[in-house]
């Protein structure tokens, strides 16, 4: 049996009188990419929230490499190991995509501020470090050749794969990707689903997403939870999701996700 890296215990999340989740007990093993499904509103956002910090659930726990993390603060959970990208790209906009991800290993940085303020040889030693290590996180990402170039001013794929890797510049185990896929056309998507299998390997990490576009899921999850209404709909693999009679009433209707783009 693989080990697990994130285990939700029953996890509930409650807004006043709105259920937004209810007793969602996940698993996602070590090395897998996971897929979380369902319609609008269904409640995935909020369970990338209860797991990264941002909500503690109403009832349930949140275990990460078995450490229980539930309720922990957000840069914690971020120095344990997990991150995000967002739905909405959150690039720094007056900032080049090598400053952008500088930024995000400042996670990581072995010095403390003082150090920074002093211009300390620590501190110049590990800011030195830190750049060396992100020029070669973009040039495992194929942006190393704009390095120099504003954020804003890539293409949009290239912007999403820029988000993804300043997530990767914190060091994480698990990478939590929120609609990785939205708003790119076929062709894009089809690159996205070799990036994303492509880092998972040569990262050593875990994936769980969240994404609308079926080909993306079906092609390169190995296991999908379907959200409805906050509820746990279905569970299984791409096979076992495309023939749940309930999956294809409730979320996939009369999509074929089986077509050719």
């Amino acid at each position: 049996m693989s080990a697990l890296t994130l285990k939700t215990d029953n996890i509930t999340m409650e807004f006043g009188g709105l259920r937004a989740v209810s007793e969602l007990a996940l698993e996602v093993n070590t090395g897998s990419i996971v897929g979380l499904i369902g319609p609008n509103g269904a409640g995935k956002t909020t369970v990338f929230n209860m797991i990264t910090g941002v909500y503690k659930p109403t009832s349930g726990r949140i275990y990460f490499q078995d450490q229980d993390i539930t309720g922990m603060k957000s840069d914690k959970i971020t120095a344990l190991g997990i991150a995000r990208t967002f739905q909405n790209i959150r690039l720094f906009q007056s900032m080049t995509v090598l400053e952008n991800v500088m930024i995000s290993k400042h996670v990581r940085l072995q010095a403390n501020l003082m150090e920074a303020v002093l211009g300390l040889p620590r501190y110049n030693k590990a800011n030195r470090q830190n750049y060396e290590e992100c020029m070669d996180l973009l040039k495992k990402v194929q942006l190393d050749d704009v390095c120099n170039e504003a954020a804003t001013s890539l293409p949009y794929g290239k912007q999403r794969r820029l988000e993804i890797a300043r997530a990767l510049a914190t060091g994480p185990s698990l990478l939590l990707l929120d609609e990785p896929a939205a708003g790119m056309n076929p062709a894009e998507s089809l690159d996205l689903m070799d990036f994303v299998a492509r880092i998972r390997n040569e990262f050593n990490i875990t994936v769980l997403m969240i994404e609308h576009h079926m080909e993306v899921v079906m092609g390169i999850c190995e296991k999908i939870y379907v959200l409805d209404y906050g509820e746990t709909l279905a569970k299984g693999n791409p096979a076992e999701i495309q023939n749940d009679p309930k999956v294809i009433e409730a979320y996939l209707g009369a999509v074929d996700i089986d077509a050719d783009n």
